[in-house]
């Protein structure tokens, strides 16, 4: 049986909603990132980078959450676009760009020690971010999905993220993008989505952001390279 290895943040729901919407017969492994459990020798033989989500199908690893996204739907055949090079270019733009930047707007505006000045970092990646939806949401004015007329992969990977746009943006960031709200509230409509949701609520996951979990997480605080 396929090996999922998660936790409950953007990156693995996207994938558990893969696995919920396919049906896919897979165990669930908890990885807790804040007690350190990503460093463990067994799952760094799974992932090299420390990170999840990473899956096991029955010897065949992959790791990255849109190259998991990818391989699964070429191997079953469901949820995947027939224009592969609007598949491939938003598919990479949420793994390079949507990804990226949002995981340092919300560090930055979040998790980075509140006494040292972080204003050029901050304004950096809140713009980024704001720009990189903007994207979409012209994109999205007048389609439904971002790639053809059907519900695929890339929707799942962008809802990954979309779907947090106040916790990185600001409460009221979702008015500046409707048309991203729209797809979101579908998909998060969906009943596989709540699935995905609550997966992680089925482990227990260490909840307190303390010192073991920073250096966890954040070992380039503890660590200085130059």
């Amino acid at each position: 049986m396929l090996k999922f290895y998660f936790n409950g943040s953007p990156n693995p729901t996207k994938v558990a909603l893969y696995l919920e919407e396919t049906g896919l017969p897979f165990e669930p492994v908890k990885i807790d990132t804040r007690t350190g459990e990503q460093f463990a020798p067994e799952f760094l033989k799974i992932n090299p980078n420390g990170k999840v989500p990473a899956i096991d199908d029955n010897g065949t690893i992959v790791f990255d959450s849109n190259a998991i996204l990818l391989y699964l739907a070429e191997k079953t055949g469901k949820f995947l676009p027939s224009n592969r090079a609007e598949l491939l270019s938003w598919l990479m733009f949420v793994a390079t760009g949507v990804g990226p930047y949002s995981g340092q707007a919300v560090h930055f505006k979040h998790f980075a020690p509140k006494d040292q000045n972080h204003d050029y970092a901050h304004n950096r990646y809140q713009y980024e971010t704001d720009r990189h939806y903007k994207i979409l949401d012209g994109h999205l004015k007048g389609r439904r999905y971002m790639v053809g007329d059907d519900y695929s992969i890339v929707d799942m990977a962008l809802w990954g993220w979309a779907r947090m746009v106040p916790f990185k943006l600001g409460d009221d960031a979702f008015a500046r993008y409707p048309n991203v709200k729209r797809l979101v509230d579908e998909i998060s409509a969906r009943p596989a989505a709540a699935r995905a949701i609550a997966l992680k609520d089925k482990f227990t996951f260490k909840a307190e952001m303390d010192d073991e979990a920073r250096g966890n997480m954040f070992k380039h605080m503890t660590t200085k390279v130059a």
